[in-house]
């Protein structure tokens, strides 16, 4: 059996946040999809709960991911993708060029193009994850990744229809990163799900013009508070590996 090809891994989880080098990763691997915290099927049931037929979703930070085709195969044929990597987004327009229901764009999820309440979904797996590659410390994240991640946030919420759903997929437990969800000028509620075995994965869904429960606000307003709690580093991935991103066993 033909061994599956190596990814095209950074020297540091640094790179992870550095365009030029998704652009010279996505040049390499093209349209060849790769997923972390598992494909469509590891969390479709958890995901599909949340969508309704005909409705228009937007994929944050798509990389080469098969999700956006997945979702379309199964009937979502409304959908936007974008990634900040041009590579990454001419590799995906011309590999998928048959799905006309399929849209590509270049754009920072931090300065959105679209119209305000553009969106019915706004999907994300591991975007918000390789944004905050550089922190080692969980409990005490940087005045740095608090700040990108509420410009993302804010964008988010800016796109979302009344009533619209963010989802975001991710490996980070709840005391971590609910904090950064339940913040009230984004003006919608909190939930999650989890799926996998073994190590799991988190599944968030934040319902706009939903409210915050008081428990979610004092969490909320923890992140802006220097916690005494000491937390191990956790790093995205290990030296020459991204296996526990990309492998999950149900």
């Amino acid at each position: 059996m033909e061994e599956p090809p190596r990814r095209h891994l950074p020297d540091s989880n640094a790179r992870y946040r550095d365009r030029s080098f998704w652009d010279s990763r996505y040049r390499e691997e093209g349209a060849r999809p790769a997923e972390w915290f598992g494909g469509l099927d590891s969390f479709r049931e958890q995901l599909e709960a949340e969508l309704k037929p005909g409705e228009r979703i937007l994929v944050l930070g798509c990389g080469n991911s098969a999700l956006s085709y997945d979702l379309f195969q199964l009937g979502y044929t409304d959908i936007t993708s974008i990634d900040y990597s041009t590579e990454c987004i001419t590799s995906m327009q011309d590999y998928y060029a048959h799905c006309p229901g399929l849209r590509w764009a270049v754009m920072d999820a931090r300065c959105l193009t679209f119209m305000d309440e553009s969106f019915d979904v706004v999907l994300e797996k591991g975007t918000l994850d390789s944004m905050m590659v550089e922190e080692t410390d969980p409990w005490n994240v940087s005045y740095e990744a608090k700040v990108l991640l509420d410009q993302v946030l804010r964008e988010v919420s800016r796109v979302l229809k009344p009533g619209g759903r963010f989802i975001s997929i991710t490996f980070a437990q709840p005391h971590f990163r609910k904090r950064h969800y339940a913040q009230p000028a984004y003006g919608w509620s909190v939930h999650h799900v989890t799926y996998g075995s073994g190590f799991h994965y988190f599944l968030y869904v934040m319902r706009k013009g939903g409210e915050l429960s008081p428990p979610e606000l004092a969490l909320g307003q923890s992140l802006h508070l220097r916690p005494s709690t000491p937390a191990p580093v956790c790093y995205l991935q290990d030296s020459d590996s991204e296996d526990f991103l990309s492998t999950i066993e149900l």
